[in-house]
């Protein structure tokens, strides 16, 4: 893996450019100040939480295709969870979260929220029990351990419902920060991409995109993984 390295000024300036611009056309939202003050207080990593514009992207994705259920696989403190559960009327969301804590934060920046829903467990775990179920999802937003990202690719194809989206968010650093050697067929950096390139229940593509509020190089660079099912 490379070195960090600190973006040039003119990267810079640009990438100040394009948050500012970001943080004037995504509205303030006093549940979400709210939750960042106590993500940040309970010592909950708040800097790797969805940026604003990042979290009106996927509200916006929910409205594209009128999602009724939503299922969550990584909630830290519950910042996606909440722009999911307000994006659309009669939507519900189904969160899974690993981390006692997370999921603790999460709660209490949720509460309130009626059609939240968050399970406490390895995602691995709650996965099977939740297909028991027979759970349908219309997208699947996937951000945890990059080692399992594939298993819980597969997990989400099974669930999802056909034209349903499956969202696999920092796809593209998880290759860019990656040694070489983590990087060979079959490694974890990989196996994603390699998994999705042949399952052939679903379309997919890899969305390379910029990190505005991240200072960085290697973090800038990012990206996500979009797939439709078939």
């Amino acid at each position: 893996m490379a070195d960090a390295q600190m973006p040039d000024p003119v990267l810079q300036s640009a990438l100040d450019i394009c948050e500012a611009a970001q943080t004037e056309i995504v509205q303030s939202n006093k549940r979400l100040a709210d939750a960042a003050t106590n993500t940040i207080n309970s010592g909950v990593p708040h800097e790797i939480a969805v940026s604003p514009a990042h979290g009106q992207f996927l509200a916006l994705l929910c409205r594209a295709i009128n999602a009724k259920n939503v299922l969550e696989i990584g909630v830290l403190g519950g910042f996606s969870t909440i722009w999911f559960a307000e994006s659309l009327p009669g939507i519900h969301v189904t969160g899974i979260e690993y981390d006692a804590k997370h999921h603790k934060v999460a709660t209490e920046n949720t509460k309130g929220l009626g059609n939240v829903e968050l399970l406490l467990g390895a995602a691995l775990d709650v996965l099977p029990r939740l297909a028991e179920q027979n759970r349908v999802f219309d997208f699947v937003f996937i951000d945890a351990a990059w080692e399992e990202q594939a298993q819980y690719f597969d997990w989400a194809v099974k669930m999802t419902r056909k034209g349903g989206i499956i969202y696999v968010d920092n796809s593209v650093r998880q290759l860019t920060e990656s040694s070489e050697e983590e990087r060979r067929p079959g490694a974890p950096a990989v196996a994603l991409i390699e998994h999705v390139k042949a399952d052939k229940r679903v379309t997919a593509t890899l969305i390379p995109t910029l990190n505005t509020h991240k200072k960085e190089l290697l973090e800038v660079v990012d990206g996500f993984l979009f797939a439709v099912v078939q």
